[in-house]
Order: structure tokens, then sequence, then C-alpha cells
């Protein structure tokens, strides 16, 4: 428990309750990804310590929402509250015995990321019989030079990693948007695929759903499903589909149509842009407003106080997004399919949801980036260094310089600044040694990729270890611009690489053995569900 305060122990059973009864919580495990993959909770929202000040107010937007913390005994939860409540959080709460009393309790836990997003895929194709086609269905069609579209539906970024020949980059939450242009005769198969089968079977049924006149499929066990029946994958493949399929009249209303009775059937709400500003402002209620189009058109312009959420990382990553269960959802879109898709898969995972209506392109004001709100480290124990300082000090024997890297370990093993020691910052106590085996300093410098971490942590290693602490300024970005050096790999790692759960499904050289296990595990996701009990999923 924390030295600062003792904070209020929610049990198992209220926890419970509350899910059932979808009042607001927000149930959060502070552990690193790779522990929290292990076992968790289904609605455990992965809410690492680490990161705590760069997540809190984005994923956590009213600071009175009821917040409960987990961990498995390390202590994580109390240091979290405390950060919480430094932050301004007023209702934090710890679970009662961590993870363990929740299994003690007799709730089911789960494996893996993203896991109410998994089972729910899993629960449409079980309840809706999603059409599918096997890895050597497709080849053998392919090879016969049958007429069919493959349609990726991941993020674009991993299907340049590895996708199946000659596929489209479309991702989810464009596929009804898109699909009637790039297969306009009827007679062509559509075959929707993703790295593993969640997304190829919400974007095969939403097809489905839409009323395309075209045969659908998922590619069953998308691309592990093909390298595990050894076939080939293509890498750094840049088809995308073309920002204006779909936008003409015909085929934009007979879409539109469709998503707008699809959402109705699923009970999606309506509303405006004013009326979700508002709502933000509530303190007695947490709303989420989402653009869920291309990250591209949010760019180049959007409504003020929405964050950039594509409609199919929506769906796939949900808790990410929305941590608080039982908040409301406002989806906004410029087209009347994207959100009105999307809202549908949303309200069906028992999401009260809402879709702007009525704007216009004179609501877009604002462009480039979404910029999250975060607090001010505080900077006053943490003068900074230029790049080129850093270098004068690391050239000098004398000096007396320990660098710490905060960055995500697999940013750091890509490329990092020479002489740099990779590190968590949850960590930095007393507890752990991972400071200790480092040389002796007379002062730390502390980077990651913009040094926004790195800002957050120096207060923390001041106090371990009374020792002058600086911040890289601009980070390893800045240090990169400046023309200097970086090397890569795993040298100097002071901290094991937990923060990252390594996917059984994405890069291209994991063991069969883990991606066979990996499907398995999805096959298995309905029973847990059932087992749970307190997810609310239903399927028009």
């Amino acid at each position: 428990m924390s030295d600062k305060k003792p904070y209020p122990v929610r049990t198992f059973e209220d926890v419970r309750e509350t899910l059932l009864a979808k009042r607001e919580i927000a149930l959060l495990d502070v552990r690193e990804e790779d522990p929290h993959a292990q076992c968790h909770p289904l609605f455990a929202a992965n809410f690492p310590l680490s990161r705590i000040e760069l997540d809190a107010y984005a994923r956590l937007p009213r600071r009175n929402a009821p917040i409960v913390l987990l961990d498995n005994g390390e202590g994580l939860a109390a240091r979290a509250a405390d950060k919480l409540a430094e932050l301004g959080f007023t209702d934090v709460a710890l679970l009662a015995g961590g993870l363990d009393g929740w299994i003690r309790a007799g709730g089911e836990v789960f494996r893996d990321v993203n896991v109410p997003s998994k089972a729910f895929g899993e629960f449409v194709e079980a309840k809706r019989h999603t059409p599918s086609l096997s890895a050597e269905a497709l080849d053998a069609l392919l090879k016969n030079g049958d007429d069919l579209v493959v349609l990726d539906a991941r993020r674009f970024d991993e299907y340049r990693t590895m996708n199946i020949p000659g596929s489209v980059s479309v991702p989810g939450a464009e596929l009804v948007l898109r699909a009637r242009a790039l297969a306009p005769d009827p007679a062509t198969r559509v075959v929707v695929n993703c790295a593993g089968r969640t997304r190829s079977i919400i974007g095969a049924q939403s097809l489905v759903n839409a009323g395309l006149p075209n045969p659908v499929a998922a590619l069953r066990n998308g691309t592990i499903g093909w390298t595990l029946a050894g076939q080939t994958l293509e890498h750094g493949s840049a088809r995308r589909f073309d920002p204006d399929a779909g936008r003409d009249a015909n085929h934009l209303d007979a879409s539109r149509e469709a998503a707008l009775a699809l959402a109705t059937r699923a009970g999606v709400r309506r509303t405006s842009l004013d009326e979700a500003a508002r709502w933000a402002g509530d303190v007695s209620r947490t709303t989420y407003r989402f653009d869920v189009r291309t990250p591209d058109e949010y760019e180049a312009a959007h409504a003020s106080g929405l964050r950039s959420a594509p409609g199919g990382q929506l769906v796939q990553e949900t808790e990410m997004f929305a941590p608080v269960r039982g908040a409301r959802v406002v989806l906004f879109d410029d087209d009347g399919v994207r959100a009105n898709m999307t809202a549908s898969w949303l309200a069906q995972m028992n999401i009260e949801t809402y879709v702007v209506d009525d704007a216009t392109p004179r609501d877009l004001t604002e462009n480039g980036a979404w910029q999250p709100q975060r607090p001010a480290p505080a900077t006053a124990t943490a003068p900074t260094l230029s790049p080129q300082q850093l270098a004068a000090l690391l050239d000098d024997a004398s000096s007396g310089v320990v660098l710490l890297d905060f960055a995500p370990s697999a940013s750091y093993v890509k490329a990092h600044i020479p002489a740099a020691h990779w590190i968590l910052r949850s960590h930095l106590t007393p507890a752990h040694d991972d400071l200790r085996t480092l040389p002796d300093a007379k002062r730390y410098v502390l980077t990651c990729g913009t040094s926004a971490l790195a800002s957050y942590a120096a207060a923390d290693v001041a106090a371990l270890t009374r020792q002058p602490v600086h911040v890289l300024e601009g980070g390893n970005a800045a240090w990169s611009r400046a023309g200097l050096p970086t090397e890569s790999g795993e040298a100097r790692l002071a901290s094991p690489r937990i923060d990252r759960y390594r996917r059984p499904y994405e890069g291209v050289d994991n063991a069969r053995e883990a991606m066979q296990a990996y499907l398995d595990w999805e096959y298995g996701l309905v029973a847990q569900l059932e087992s749970d009990g307190t997810h609310g999923f239903f399927v028009i």
C-alpha cells in the first residue's frame, strides 16, 4: 500500500455488479503489456504505470470517473493511484487482492491483448456463421485466375509488413464505403483478411450485413492460416484503395442507406457536434468523441475536440481507446457510412454509441495530428541538454554521464544513442536492481523518442539516486535530426523487455507452434465469454 494515503478497495463482486448494471467503471491493469497479456480480467484495460502521465487525460477524460486499479502484487497499483491522485482524479480505488484476489473470488481471466474485441469477433462468427475460405481454397482460386479481390482490413503499416499476394489495403471501417467500387461486378468474389481472425470476421460480416451483392468470405485465420498452410506472403506492398472509391452517387447512396439501417437496428443513437461538446463537459458522465475516418483525412481537417480513431481499429482495440466501461461513445465521419458501420459494431459490444448527424465542412475547423492533453512535467528538477551538449559529455570520459533511454524497447532495439541504457520507468524503485546494475554516475541524462516520457521520469530518477538529472531536449528524434550516430541491437538492456507483448500474428519470424496456439486460444473465447458472463454482447 502507498505511504501517501490509503485508497478505497473494491471487491470482485462489486466490480462485477457494476459491469452488469452498465454503470461506469475503468478497470485498469497498471502492469506492463506483457504480464497483462498473460492473465487479466476481460474488461481490464492495460494502462501501464510507466506511461500514466502520457495516457491519463486522453483515455480517462472525466477526472471523477470511477477507477479501479489492479496489479499482481508488485505494488504498482498503489503507485498508480498516487499518480492519478496527483493528476486530479478523485474516485480511485484498488481491486481487492489484485489479480490473485479476482481469481480466488471466481473471476474468469483471459490471455492476450484487445480481448473484448477478439472475443466479440468470435461471438459474431458463432452467431452469424460468417462465411470463410481456407488458405488452401483461396490459393487455388488465385492460381486459377478466378474473378476475386482480396481486401486486407488491417492498418496500412501492418499490411506493408506482410500481405496475401495481390491483396489491397482497405482498413476495416473503409470496407463498406469502398467495396462496391472495388468489386463493381456482383459476380466478383470478395475475400477479407487480417493477420488472425477478428478483423477478417468483422470485415466480412460488415459486407454481408451491408448487403454487398457479391459473394463474400473471410480468409480463415488470416495470414497465420496462410503461413501455416505453407504459402508465401508478400512484403512491402503498397496497394491501397483509391480515396475516391465508393464516393460516386450510386455507390455512396447504397452504402449510406445500408449503414444507417444497421446502426438503427443495433440501437445506435443520433447527436450533433454541439451536443457532444456539451456532453464532454458533463462531470457526471464520461463521453468519448472519435473521428473514424482515415488519419490522413483527420489531419487535413477535423472538428474540434474529436480524437482520431480509424473505425476498424476502434472496433479492434476498443478498450484501449475507451477504457471506461459504461461511457458514451460519439462517432463522426463525413460520408454517413463509416461512423454508422463502426457504431453498429460498438453498440453490439454493449456500448452506448451515438453518430453525429448534419455536420458540414464548416465544422472541420482544425488540422494536423491529434495532440493529447498532458500534464506539465516537473521540469524544475530536470534541466535540458541539447544533442550537441550531450554528444560532448559522452565524448568526455570524466563526465560520469549515464544515459537512460525510456523509449519502447522495440524502438530502442531498432535505433538508439550509443552508450544509452534501456530501462523501464516502472522499475525505478528501491525494490528493483535495474539502476544498480549500471555504472556509477555523476549525473544522469534521460531520453526517449521525443523526451515526453523522459521528462516525467526525471523526478523518479532524481529521488532514487540523489544525483543531478538532465533531459535530452527533443529526445532521440532531435539527436537523429542533428545527424548524430545511432546504433541498433539489445546491448545495455537494464530492464527486461516486458513493455511489449510479442503478438503471435505480427512480424515474419513467429514459430508455427505459437501461431497455432494463438488460433486455438481464439477458438476458445466464446466459451470463456459464457463463463465470465459480464459482456452483454449481442448480434443483429
